[in-house]
């Protein structure tokens, strides 16, 4: 008859089959789901420096600060479905050097069961906003946008952009440092 061995194989590739078809139903059930939501997006204060850059020949670069305010409610994208969602503000811009330039300027983590109302004021960039070159100066048309990926607990992994965002202008005159 069947060893002992045999019949574990068996039930295990059963068990296996059946588990796989349960994560497709999971995901199929949120496949299609619409994840945008409506994002307001508003810039206090832009300035711009223009800065040595260290990573390249010893020329100078723009390098912008933002101060920015953030409101939305990501509520109705959780579902059972999702684990976390990776949200991130990337400014989106052309120069006479690039056709498109994205940055990412600010990301955040929101887990399930934190609190799914984005209030965020007065917030800075988390990472640097350098051009490579002096695109920002003068720049009229750089476009914030806040996007983030869905994290599933089965299924693919949506880049979802927010139906909404926020064109600034850059001045057309760099603040002045102090070298100490």
């Amino acid at each position: 008859m069947n060893t002992v061995l045999s019949r574990a194989n068996s039930l295990f590739a059963f068990s296996l089959s059946v588990m796989a078809a349960l994560t497709f139903g999971c995901f199929i059930t949120t496949a299609f789901k619409d994840r945008s939501v409506p994002v307001r997006l508003h810039v206090s204060r832009i300035m711009l420096k223009n800065v040595e850059d260290f990573t390249g020949p010893r020329e100078r670069s723009d390098l912008g600060f933002i101060t920015f305010d953030i409101t939305a409610d990501i509520q109705n994208i959780f579902d059972w479905n999702v684990k976390q969602l990776f949200l991130y503000l990337s400014a989106e811009y052309s120069t006479k050097n690039n056709a498109l330039n994205q940055v990412v300027l600010w990301d955040k983590i929101v887990l399930r069961g934190d609190n799914p109302k984005l209030l965020l004021k007065d917030m800075k960039t988390k990472y640097f906003f350098f051009d490579d070159g002096n695109g920002l100066k003068g720049n009229r048309n750089v476009t914030l946008t806040l996007s983030w990926n869905v994290v599933p607990n089965a299924g693919i992994l949506p880049l979802v952009t927010g139906s909404g965002h926020v064109s600034v202008p850059f001045p057309d005159t760099y603040e002045i440092t102090k070298s100490y």
